[in-house]
């Protein structure tokens, strides 16, 4: 199971929220750049990056910092946000990002989703599909987790799967930063359903006991944030699970 360490960014700082609200915002006293250096020092493979400013304006903004992280890391390196537009993708791989994360655009616009899929291939696009469980159904929430769709999580996969789609990230917005515990339930399902397909688990993870839970549940991969910040655990405890 590969583990995705996250740097959540407002204003070039890191941070992490409660649920995806913004006014349950934690700043935390560190360099992003630093902080990839260090989880790259730790073993760390991949590294997942989120321009919450731009998730929430709808245009991602932090090149700056992204371009400091990628100076400093050689990591497989994913990052999201606001990300809608080839202009936008194309400038954040010329920086030397190896994939980015499309969210809102995947609900808002299925043909032009469907075009960056196939024009740049499964392999450099991840689609975020993250949702609010309502009457047990998994539904696509939108525009930085503010607004809530009429899509289902198997509406999107099932439009998407035959035009090539190979990564989901999906995040149960109501176990997200607060270290409570995963949807494992919810993962496993998915995995199993859509075994194709590379889901990367988000939100709530707070032990190691939750990330063995994952794995066991046939999980391939599970973005960890807010955890290593308030040190529950270490990144390098984290890449023995």
């Amino acid at each position: 199971m590969n583990i995705l360490p996250a740097i959540d960014l407002i204003n070039a700082q890191c941070v992490r929220l409660k649920k995806g609200d913004f006014n349950q915002l934690t700043t935390y006293p560190l360099s992003p750049f630093e902080v990839a250096r260090e989880y790259q020092t730790n073993g760390a493979k991949f590294l997942h990056v989120v321009d919450l400013d731009g998730a929430k304006k709808g245009a991602f903004e932090q090149f700056d910092v992204t371009q400091q992280i990628r100076d400093a890391c050689d990591m497989t390196l994913q990052v999201g946000g606001g990300i809608k537009s080839k202009e936008i993708i194309d400038r954040l791989f010329a920086i030397g990002v190896d994939r980015v994360v499309i969210g809102s655009l995947a609900v808002r616009d299925k043909y032009l989703t469907s075009e960056l899929l196939q024009y740049y291939g499964s392999e450099r696009i991840t689609l975020a599909l993250d949702v609010h469980i309502q009457n047990s159904l998994p539904m696509i929430a939108t525009h930085g987790w503010v607004n809530t769709s009429d899509q289902t999580l198997d509406d999107l996969i099932e439009y998407y799967a035959p035009q090539g789609l190979k990564h989901v990230l999906c995040t149960d917005i109501s176990k997200d930063g607060l270290l409570k515990g995963p949807n494992i339930k919810l993962y496993q399902a998915y995995q199993r359903r859509y075994s194709d397909i590379v889901f990367q688990a988000s939100g709530g993870v707070g032990q190691l006991s939750d990330l063995t839970s994952l794995k066991k549940a046939g999980v391939k991969s599970v973005i960890v944030g807010k955890a290593l910040y308030e040190n529950k655990f270490t990144l390098k405890e984290a890449l023995t699970c």
